[in-house]
């Protein structure tokens, strides 16, 4: 399923539930989720398995992938990447730093975000005319669900960029739902030039809800 939301170079793998056994992990990974409760070792591992399976069709070996600053993953030399896991997926997207400059994936299940003030955190007043509008036209769709799907892929694009964190009201989300496209103004300034090749505005994106998930993806070709 993600791998219709990107272009070829990216390579990506997913899964829909975890193996009866956990994949086998790295020594330093194991180290990570030692105490960890079950469901956590199994997203843990079975995610892992998803990037090992994409960077193979990379051409990259097999290697640890350690969380880093924030959380983000740590890729072999020359590789970029992202992952994502909910209820019932778990999935990767890598690609070669010298075709793709940043990857975000995200998925979610097609649920509406819980009641209180979980969306006002999550959505602007610039995004709340478009959500009406769809949620009257097409309720299947949980469209603020896929307002924060898209604003965690767009937190997993940025991040590598900038090493600067960005909350849910730094962004602001336009949905195309014929298209089945976004688009990410970013209100907060970027400050690295050189990896852009200039100011880092926004992104565009794509979005699919299949199978009872909400999936959203961003690739920016590298320069």
């Amino acid at each position: 399923m993600i791998g219709t939301l990107l272009p070829s170079p990216i390579q990506t793998a997913e899964a829909f539930e975890d193996p009866a056994e956990s994949p086998a992990l790295f020594p330093e990974e194991e180290a990570l989720i030692a105490r960890a409760v079950d469901k956590r070792r199994r997203e843990f591992s079975t995610v892992r398995a998803c990037a090992r399976t994409a960077l193979g069709r990379l051409g990259v070996a097999p290697a640890a992938i350690i969380p880093g600053q924030r959380g983000a993953p740590q890729w072999p030399q020359g590789v970029i990447g992202s992952m994502t896991h909910c209820a019932g997926y778990r999935g990767a997207a890598v690609a070669l730093s010298g075709d793709v400059l940043t990857i975000g994936v995200d998925a979610e299940p097609n649920l509406p975000l819980p009641q209180g003030g979980v969306r006002g955190l999550v959505t602007r007043p610039e995004e709340h005319g478009w959500l009406a509008r769809l949620e009257a036209q097409r309720p299947s769709v949980h469209w603020d669900r896929l307002v924060f799907s898209a604003k965690e892929s767009v937190y997993k694009a940025w991040f590598p960029l900038t090493r600067q964190w960005l909350d849910f009201q730094d962004a602001v989300i336009e949905v195309d739902a014929d298209a089945g496209t976004f688009t990410a103004r970013v209100l907060k300034p970027e400050p690295l030039r050189a990896a852009t090749g200039g100011r880092l505005a926004g992104f565009e994106g794509r979005w699919l809800v299949r199978d009872g998930l909400v999936l959203t993806a961003i690739a920016v070709p590298a320069a």
